[in-house]
């Protein structure tokens, strides 16, 4: 007599189940990361009565800072590195010296907490920033970083001299009022099609 014994055979009609099931529990038990952007604040809408031609920046107001597809930066008609950017920015921010080549300034005066009011010289600069589309996504945000770590030593200084601490060590009043006195003010034109010759 032969071996007449069949194989028993597995049944696969719960282990669509159970995999439907599974699917379910790492759907719902897995967190997803969102994507942040960088934070900026856009400026505010001018008022509806204010002309075009009213609107628009002296030249000695914007410092053009673009970057090419090959990640080399121009900022203003001055080639450099990444390095150089930070420092580059600070001294159009501030134009310490009152050059007339750098931003103008408008005394602005800022309300203080106690109620008292401080007038700042607000510079009316803006950094534009403009790139190719085919600029490396690292550098461009290597070149952001930078123009924020401008603007945030420049904010820094200011609440120094003002109140005697860091930016992030002042309470939020106060850093309304740095941040009224230095704000950020980056502008990003649409991207260039190809390279700048």
């Amino acid at each position: 007599m032969g071996n007449n014994r069949k194989t028993p055979e597995v049944r696969a009609d719960s282990q669509a189940d159970i995999a439907f099931l599974l699917l379910i529990f790492f759907l719902v038990a897995t967190t997803m990361n969102s994507d942040k952007g960088l934070s900026r604040v856009l400026p505010p809408l001018p008022p509806e009565d204010v002309k075009v031609e009213d609107q628009k920046i002296k030249d000695r107001n914007v410092l053009l800072v673009f970057v090419n597809a090959a990640g080399q930066i121009m900022a203003g008609d001055e080639s450099m590195d990444i390095r150089g950017l930070k420092e580059k920015a600070k001294e159009f921010i501030t134009n310490a010296a009152d050059d007339e080549n750098l931003p103008e300034k408008k005394d602005t005066e800022i309300e203080l907490e106690d109620g008292s009011k401080w007038t700042y010289p607000v510079s009316e600069g803006v950094i534009s920033l403009q790139t190719t589309r085919d600029t490396n996504y690292e550098v461009y945000i290597m070149v952001q970083n930078e123009l924020a770590r401008a603007f945030n030593e420049v904010r820094d200084n200011v609440a120094m001299n003002k109140f005697g601490s860091v930016f992030e060590e002042l309470n939020e009043d106060q850093r309304n009022a740095v941040t009224k006195a230095v704000p950020l003010k980056i502008s990003e034109a649409e991207p260039r099609q190809g390279a700048k010759k």
